[in-house]
């Protein structure tokens, strides 16, 4: 590995080996629906509690990444993941079912991003032949969390995001696969002051611009290197804030920017903004993107995946919302 500003360089280009996505029932009904390996019928998922549903589509979609694979539970040495609940619950209730190392991270709605970054550095220095990277989230626990009980039935302002019902993961290792992760860049937080808990978009938009650029800056890319620039959890507004950013500074990456949570909803007005949460990059990524990759119809993707870094509590104390993202590039090798 070399690293050159915020970007780490993996000289033995870890790969995908597999990867597996568990989305909802409102998620499957569009882009991913026909892509996912499973769509729920209920988002409930056989589970008395919305927290004890995510925790089991977590679960799943690390299971059959790793089945997919052709690998056992042996063939694994670690579990990185993180979500978006207290304590990140979830990733740690579902590492319970499984008997391999776990290392546990919180990098709200970017942790696919920051997991693969950090999996694929054990993977490149040998420290793990393979390391399943996964996280998830769930609409009625995050609503429950960081907003307000379904049952008060409040009214959503027209800035606000979906939260996604879904789960993500893939197994990373030295060898096998089509597509490799070459390099990645490791955000920094990023704060420009808003205060509003509804407008997800904005907050994140400075931080995916930033990382976005700084990538650029340390690997001499420029935005028609890539087929995809593929962020996470922006939604529609701020994915138009980060291409205004980012063309503000001689970057115009409108002609292949997607933001997962733009587009993984049916495009209809009552969806708001789009989706967010850490289950939104994590489903699209490992349901329709990496499928076209596979298949070779993206040769070279940037995910950038983003996070608000805040609290019920930082909230209440009148705090702004410091965000981050963390950046992957994938090759298609063939």
């Amino acid at each position: 590995m070399t690293r050159k500003g915020n970007t780490i360089f993996f000289k033995n280009s870890p790969r995908i080996l597999s990867y597996a996505a568990v989305v909802g029932s409102k998620e499957s009904e569009g882009i991913i629906g026909s892509y996912a390996d499973i769509a729920l019928a209920d988002d409930m998922y056989g589970e008395s509690t919305y927290e004890k549903a995510e925790c089991k589509m977590l679960s799943t979609a690390i299971s059959l990444a790793i089945e997919k694979g052709g690998l056992k539970q042996g063939d694994i040495d670690v579990l990185l993941s993180g979500d978006l609940l207290n304590q990140i619950i979830s990733a740690s209730f579902a590492a319970r079912d499984f008997d391999f190392p776990f290392l546990g991270l919180y990098s709200a709605c970017s942790t696919m991003s920051e997991s693969m970054l950090l999996g694929a550095t054990l993977v490149d220095g040998g420290y793990a032949k393979n390391a399943v990277c996964a996280t998830g989230s769930h609409f009625a626990s995050a609503e429950r969390q960081y907003r307000y009980p379904l049952e008060l039935g409040c009214t959503r302002p027209p800035q606000a995001q979906w939260t996604v019902t879904g789960a993500g993961g893939l197994v990373l290792s030295r060898k096998g696969g089509r597509i490799a992760i070459i390099n990645g860049t490791m955000g920094r937080v990023c704060d420009l002051g808003v205060t509003d808990v509804n407008n997800m978009g904005a907050a994140m938009a400075p931080a995916a611009a930033d990382t976005i650029m700084r990538h650029f800056k340390d690997t001499g890319t420029e935005p028609g290197d890539f087929d995809l620039i593929l962020t996470g959890d922006l939604g529609a507004l701020g994915s138009r804030i980060l291409k205004d950013l980012t063309w503000e500074k001689g970057f115009d990456i409108s002609a292949n920017h997607v933001d997962c949570g733009e587009i993984i909803y049916k495009v209809i007005e009552s969806e708001f903004q789009g989706g967010s949460g850490a289950g939104c990059s994590a489903s699209v990524l490992n349901s329709y993107v990496l499928t076209k990759m596979d298949a070779g119809l993206y040769k070279r993707v940037l995910f950038a995946a983003t996070g608000a870094l805040l609290s019920t509590v930082s909230s209440g104390q009148g705090e702004s919302i410091p965000c981050i993202s963390h950046a992957v590039e994938l090759e298609y090798c063939g």
